[in-house]
């Protein structure tokens, strides 16, 4: 007999919710919050006030375009953490206001979890190819970095991860130090189509084992820039498109290097990439060209499924409700990362 999971995302300033049938998606809807970009970032008290404005529309939304009745729900599988509080707190409330009404159990998911599951969702009438146990997968995103070594469905390990900033936020920072909009990443994958990724030469951490850091890359860039802007004010306007490319390039190199190690090291051919830095062409790229190299399979999620969206949510509540790991309505929300 079928199962119908409806999922239910709110971590940061995305609201979405997702029907899936087993494992396969029926729905996944999602509202964004136009209103950060005059901020030049998230704001955790608008973000929930809309997230308030917006749960019941897109679940609605979700439900008609699935066809499924809400009375037909088997589970409400929901974002806990980690994110921002008061955004986790609408999701969370919602979650348990909807099992409560209809009598079902609650599944409550980690966000990093469901965006490595995000490789198991099926569309219907598709190549549904996904990744065989062990894998490797890269998890990139604004406030995380980390290669993850996933043995099962409910079962990961973090075997390396930045100590300090994330490549997103690397990403973001550097694209406002040079007066790009925000979210500042896919503005410098832009532009960075157009430059030259060698153009300049940025720091490149030396850190052991599998972890991270690009604190020092983003420092090494803004000192960059200022000692050219002396020189010449009009530096940044005129090689944004190097400079954006430069960047990018020495992200990549430096997230991939780690993950190359890592692969050797454990013996992994399969690899995969999550999490919403994912969606980055030159990560992208990167990947498969160092794929061909180490003859490895990979795996790259739809855009869709880069960002945050309930679907990985869904998938992720599936796989829990179908080992029977349901949680008590007095769960709390969790802001920080546990994996």
């Amino acid at each position: 007999m079928s199962v119908y999971i409806l999922g239910i995302e709110s971590s940061c300033d995305d609201t979405s919710a997702a029907v899936f049938k087993d494992e396969t998606i029926l729905s996944n809807r999602v509202a964004n919050q136009d209103v950060h970009k005059d901020f030049g970032g998230v704001v955790p008290e608008l973000a929930s006030r809309a997230h308030q404005q917006n749960i019941i529309p897109v679940v609605d939304k979700a439900l008609k375009e699935s066809g499924v009745k809400a009375c037909d729900i088997a589970a409400v599988a929901f974002t806990r953490g980690p994110g921002l509080m008061g955004s986790l707190l609408v999701g969370t409330s919602f979650a348990k206001g909807f099992a409560l009404a209809h009598d079902i159990p609650l599944v409550d998911v980690n966000h990093l979890h469901a965006h490595v599951l995000a490789h198991f969702i099926k569309e219907p009438d598709q190549d549904n190819k996904h990744p065989e146990f062990p894998f490797l997968c890269l998890l990139v995103s604004g406030g995380n970095s980390q290669i993850v070594l996933v043995k099962d469905y409910m079962n990961m390990e973090v075997i390396g991860q930045t100590i300090d900033d994330a490549a997103g936020e690397a990403f973001d920072k550097c694209a406002k130090v040079m007066g790009l909009p925000y979210p500042g990443g896919p503005w410098v994958d832009k532009l960075a189509k157009e430059g030259d990724p060698h153009a300049f030469q940025f720091a490149k951490p030396k850190i052991k084992n599998y972890d991270y850091s690009f604190s020092g890359l983003k420092t090494s860039f803004l000192y960059f820039l200022r000692d050219r802007i002396k020189e010449d004010p009009n530096f940044i306007e005129a090689h944004k498109k190097d400079l954006c490319a430069s960047l990018q390039h020495t992200i990549v190199e430096i997230l991939l290097n780690k993950l190359e190690k890592a692969a050797d090291d454990l013996n992994i051919s399969q690899v995969a990439l999550a999490g919403g830095v994912s969606a980055n062409s030159g990560l992208r790229i990167g990947l498969e060209k160092l794929a061909v190299r180490k003859n490895w399979i990979t795996f790259i999620p739809k855009f869709a499924y880069t960002t945050d969206n309930a679907a990985m949510v869904a998938i992720s509540g599936y796989y829990k409700y179908r080992a029977g790991d349901f949680v008590n309505h007095d769960a709390a929300p969790f802001s920080r990362v546990v994996f």
